[in-house]
């Protein structure tokens, strides 16, 4: 797996923000048993930059705690079974699958884990997590698929120790 993970906020969340990324990614990848060796990239910045990016793609005129960019379709989340065929959605040098990148708010990290009254290790593995999933496809836009999105993200959190 190749995580690339880039730190450009000057707000510091004084964790050990890239084990907590790997590991979730890893625990995400594990939970959903993805058949593939993975690349993906996690950019955390400040709510000057996530604004901006939800403005540009979304057009939301807001800052925001995470966004999600998957590189895949699915016919169905978590779904491999045509993506042999799928030449383009491997890294042609490493085989891996691209799954997309994340951004992720350092000041949302710190403000959420307060409102919610748990840590920013916490706040930061439940972003990374629900990111992934998006990666893999899962969203929650309909009730049905909200329930399934957020058991799984309960459920991995919980695999990690990551409780509130």
């Amino acid at each position: 797996m190749t995580v690339y993970i880039s730190y450009e906020a000057d707000l510091k969340l004084h964790i050990p923000y890239k084990k907590i990324i790997n590991d979730c990614i890893n625990l995400c990848l594990d939970y959903e048993k993805v058949p593939y060796e993975c690349e993906l990239s996690v950019s955390i910045v400040d709510e000057d930059r996530i604004h901006e990016v939800n403005k540009e793609f979304r057009g939301m005129d807001k800052a925001t705690d995470v966004l999600s960019f998957p590189l895949n379709d699915y016919n169905k989340a978590a779904d491999f079974d045509d993506f042999d065929e799928n030449a383009a959605s491997f890294n042609f040098d490493t085989g891996e699958l691209m799954l997309g990148d994340i951004i992720i708010s350092a000041a949302h990290v710190i403000k959420q884990a307060d409102e919610y009254g748990h840590t920013r290790k916490r706040e930061l593995a439940f972003l990374t997590i629900h990111s992934v999933l998006h990666l893999l496809g899962y969203d929650h836009m309909k009730e049905k698929d909200e329930k399934l999105m957020f058991s799984k993200q309960d459920a991995i959190l919980a695999l990690g120790g990551y409780k509130r």
